[in-house]
């Protein structure tokens, strides 16, 4: 599974979607259009890549940029993921 697909998921389920998130692809946008994305969401979403990727996100490392599409989140995860 690519992590476009995987952070899809995971963004999904954080956010409760259900089948409104089937839709979602990498350019869908998220910060802003999805009134579920609030700041608590972020954290749960950051806290969740952490997890399943076995990585550590520093704080100085994300910005609202990161989270405006799904695209922005997949691509956070392979900076940081290498």
């Amino acid at each position: 599974m690519s992590i476009i697909d995987q952070v899809k998921l995971i963004t999904i389920n954080i956010l409760q979607l259900g089948e409104r998130g089937r839709d979602l692809d990498a350019s869908s946008p998220l910060l802003g259009a999805i009134p579920e994305l609030d700041s608590m969401a972020v954290l749960n979403i950051i806290t969740s890549l952490e997890s399943h990727f076995g990585l550590s996100i520093p704080d100085d490392d994300i910005s609202a940029k990161d989270f405006e599409t799904l695209g922005s989140i997949a691509a956070l995860v392979e900076r940081i993921h290498g």
